[in-house]
């Protein structure tokens, strides 16, 4: 018999994160093996034009896309993460803290700002799953629970556009006390009057799913996306049981009545536009 080894396994931070595959092009499309340019990508929505392969979408990219332009302006953009732990697995938290804002030009996982779509007034709360998937920590559900008092204040809506692997493991509890944070944040936008909408990327997963991002008036989905507390495989691995192939995907979950429609990326900005005017006065 093998000697076990008592050895933990801490490379996986997210397990629910899509594997990428193995491609020599930072672009290639894994629906039809194209090979893009950032520019070409960029312009059309970072959704393959030749098979509909829907990529990862930035945060700023995704605020460009729905804002008005020149109308978005940022807040909170000076709050960045501690480490009340002095958390370490296979390298400091700090570090992977610094690595990942180098590599995304970004200070959290979330970018939180006023704007306008159609010169309707709203704020914004956006994810970005490229900085630690897109795990929620405290500085991200702080920034949640500024953007909805800055909502109520103002009486406008909130638009969260989620992409996330769950709470972050390096700030344990305080990470987990997140969850009944962002909640709170989202009563007492409704006690004031107030909306969320909710748009669900790809993955929407874990303490995120189980916390503010259900809580939406109004919940949508982009095509294709993950949203499930664990993913597929974790449930297949438990359960033993072979899965239906769009199992927790945002078809299965609009079927099961999860979610009010599945919006295509291009057409997005123009149907929270009429959410916008629908909510005019904060929740209608």
């Amino acid at each position: 018999m093998p000697p076990v080894s008592s050895r933990i396994d801490v490379s996986i931070e997210h397990k629910n994160a899509p594997e990428p595959p193995e491609r020599s092009h930072p672009n290639t499309c894994p629906g039809c093996d194209s090979h893009y340019r950032d520019d070409e990508l960029e312009a059309h929505l970072w959704v393959c034009p030749q098979c509909g392969h829907y990529f990862p979408m930035r945060a700023r990219s995704r605020i460009a896309h729905l804002a008005d332009e020149g109308s978005f302006v940022e807040s909170s953009a000076d709050l960045r993460s501690e480490d009340p732990l002095q958390f370490f697995d296979l390298r400091p938290y700090t570090e992977r803290l610094a690595e990942a804002e180098v590599s995304t030009g970004l200070g959290e996982a979330m970018v939180t700002g006023a704007a306008t779509i159609e010169e309707r007034p709203c704020e914004l709360a956006v994810m970005d799953f490229a900085f630690m998937g897109g795990s929620m920590g405290s500085v991200v559900g702080e920034k949640f629970s500024r953007a909805c008092d800055a909502a109520a204040e103002r009486g406008v809506p909130v638009i969260a556009v989620t992409a996330s692997g769950g709470a972050r493991m390096q700030e344990g509890i305080l990470s987990l006390m997140q969850l009944p944070k962002t909640v709170c944040a989202v009563e007492d936008l409704h006690d004031a009057g107030g909306a969320l909408f909710t748009v669900m990327a790809h993955p929407t997963t874990a303490g995120v799913l189980a916390s503010f991002a259900s809580l939406g008036d109004v919940l949508v989905a982009e095509p294709g996306a993950l949203i499930a507390f664990t993913g597929p495989r974790v449930v297949q691995q438990t359960t033993r049981e072979k899965l239906p192939e769009d199992f927790a995907l945002s078809e299965q979950n609009l079927r099961f009545g999860h979610l009010d429609a599945i919006v295509p990326r291009p057409d997005l900005r123009l149907y929270l536009a009429r959410l916008l005017r629908l909510f005019r006065n904060g929740a209608g």
